[in-house]
Order: structure tokens, then sequence, then C-alpha cells
């Protein structure tokens, strides 16, 4: 295994469409959604651990996640959890992470990758990781994975590149916010958009050369801490200037501005996961649609339903079609799938008339 290949897995994030398995407390990243035995975190680690040495994988987690990332992750070090002290968007965790892992080997290659995806043919994606790892090793490039789109998405992000290009790594020639219908259709019938996964491989030194050169006053923050990173001193100075970055995702701050940006078309499927229809779609489900993890069922003239219950509760349906129902301790939630996008905006109701409780 290339002792210069690192990998930093983003799984700070609340997840709150998934509510109410996830919560402010134990977020999606640290459930088992898909009832395989494993929760995202610890399936995402495994898919970079075939490629990735294991103390070469860095957490990027909120601080109050250290101690169930350690206990889900019982492999690795505390040193390998990176602390955010404050909510800041991508861009600082991960010029953090870039500066932490080039101290410790300035010849790093590093891959980001949210905690939350899944992935089905992890074999290809370990060959696409690599394919992305050589590209840019030979040269300095930032890399993007870019999905092959099987509908007009409007909830993703997507990068343009050009037509006439056919290389296997392309340049990218713009990235495009989240589209309207209409606007999401016709790129998928001009074919040379992808979505944006928010999956980056890059040299460390390329990296951090991007940040000083289109992030300036955030390079010159961390800059500073440099002496005191990997070492005792480190939490100390993060706990004092991390909060003073300007709050910025990675794609708004370097992406959409370098020049030296590339992506390869992913050669496995992928689902970000962000909501029960998401879930739905990507597990096995019965004659008549319907999807469960953990439940014992009677599912009668029940269709499409997605079924979600935290332990071998019986659950039995009849006369129910397109629903989100998922049982978990002290809430009941049965809501229509076509809604899904609403559960964010419920959340809020929920905290106006119970305060924290339930979140």
């Amino acid at each position: 295994m290339n002792k210069d290949y690192f990998a930093v897995i983003m799984a700070g994030g609340i997840g709150s469409r998934f509510w109410p398995v996830s919560t402010r407390e134990f977020p999606k990243q640290f459930h088992d959604m898909l009832g395989t035995g494993q929760t995202l975190l610890q399936k995402t680690f495994s898919r970079l651990n075939k490629i990735i040495p294991s103390e070469n994988i860095y957490i990027l987690t909120n601080e109050s996640y250290l101690e169930i990332t350690l206990k889900q992750l019982p492999g690795i070090s505390e040193k390998q959890v990176v602390l955010e002290p404050a909510m800041r968007n991508t861009a600082p965790c991960i010029l953090l992470s870039a500066l932490k892992i080039r101290k410790k080997n300035p010849n790093a290659l590093m891959l980001v990758a949210p905690s939350d995806h899944w992935i089905e043919n992890e074999d290809a994606f370990a060959r696409d990781i690599q394919a992305c790892f050589d590209a840019a090793q030979r040269e300095n490039i930032l890399l993007t994975l870019g999905i092959e789109p099987t509908f007009p998405n409007t909830g993703y992000g997507y990068i343009e590149s050009d037509k006439n290009d056919d290389s296997e790594i392309k340049k990218v020639k713009q990235f495009r916010e989240k589209p309207d219908y209409e606007t999401a259709k016709q790129f998928l019938a001009d074919g040379n958009f992808l979505w944006n996964a928010g999956i980056f491989i890059w040299s460390v030194q390329g990296i951090v050369s991007a940040f000083e050169r289109h992030l300036t006053a955030m390079s010159s923050l961390f800059s500073k801490g440099i002496p005191v990173l990997n070492t005792s001193e480190e939490k100390q100075f993060i706990e004092e200037n991390y909060s003073e970055a300007e709050n910025i995702s990675i794609d708004f701050g370097i992406l959409e501005k370098a020049d030296n940006v590339f992506m390869k078309r992913a050669t496995f499927d992928w689902n970000d996961l962000g909501t029960w229809g998401a879930l739905h779609d990507k597990l096995k489900k019965d004659e008549s649609g319907n999807s469960v993890v953990n439940a014992e069922t009677i599912l009668k003239n029940s269709k499409n339903n997605m079924v979600f219950t935290d332990s071998k509760k019986l659950v039995v349906l009849d006369g129910v079609e397109d629903y989100i129902i998922v049982d978990k301790e002290e809430v009941l939630l049965l809501f229509p799938k076509r809604k899904e996008q609403e559960i964010k905006e419920l959340l809020k109701e929920v905290s106006i008339k119970f305060g924290k409780k339930y979140l």
C-alpha cells in the first residue's frame, strides 16, 4: 500500500433530512442506514482502506463526535480525528487537514470524501481513485470525480467539461450551481455535464498552493499554526483561530477560481444518500416496491414505502403507499415520500413546539 496516499473523510454533518434517525447528537453517518451491519462511516473507511493505509486516513468531524468516531473506528488513533470547534463549511477544514498531512509527508497525495455516500462497485471506485492519484502525481492538478447523471436532478451541482474532449482526465470548463428542472434537462441532453459528488484528489502541495493564491487570508491564518500542527499544542491553536476562518466551501473558495481543475467520469454507481427517498432507491425492495431496514413486517396493499425501525419491531401496514415510516425511540414519523425535502423544515416546527427534546 502506498505510504504517500492519504484520505480525509468529512464526517461533521447533521443529515437533518434523515430525522428522526439522524439527530444533532447522533448524525446519520454513525448509523447503519443500509442495514448491512456497518455504519456509513465504517463503510466509507473500509472502502478507502483498500487503497490507503489505515494510519493515513483522517476523520474530519465536530468535536462533540470524537468519542463515537473512535468507538466506531477502533483501528485509528485520536491523532487521526481532526476536530472542528466551529462549523465553517468545507474550505477551512480541508486546508487544516492538508497542512497537517503535508507536515507529516510533503509528497502526500490526498483524497477528500464525504462519509455518507453509497457506492456499490468498490473495485471500480478503487480503480478510479488510483487513476486520479496517478494523474495528481504526474502534474499539479486539482481533480474531482463526476457522476453520470441518471435523471435531471435539481438537488446536485453539475460539472461542465468540453464536449470535444474525450480524454479520461479532462479539464473542467465550469462548475454549475443546482439548476432548475428545465436547465437540468438541458444539461442531460448536452451530454457533457456530470453530477458533482464532492470527491476530490490532489497533492497536498497543490491544494495548499491553491489556498495561498485564492484564499489568501485563510492561508495566512492557518499557516501561523504550522509549527504546532501534529503536536500537543495544535488543539489550542485551532480553538483560538479556527472560528476566525471564512465560512466558505471548497467549491466556491478554490475550485471555481482555479485554472488547473480536472475531472474524471466515475465508473461506479453512486448516491449521496441525502434523503429517505434516496435510501429507498438503493435498498432491496419487495415485489410491491417496499424497502425495509431492521423491522419485521406484514405489508398488505402497500407499495413503494420506506420502512425503518431502530429495533426488530413488527410493523403492520395496510393500504399505505409512497410513505416514509420511521420508528426511533420517542419519535414515530409517517411522512409522504413526495414531501421528503420538507423534513428539514419540519424540524423547525418540532423545535418551536418542543425545544431540543426530539432533535
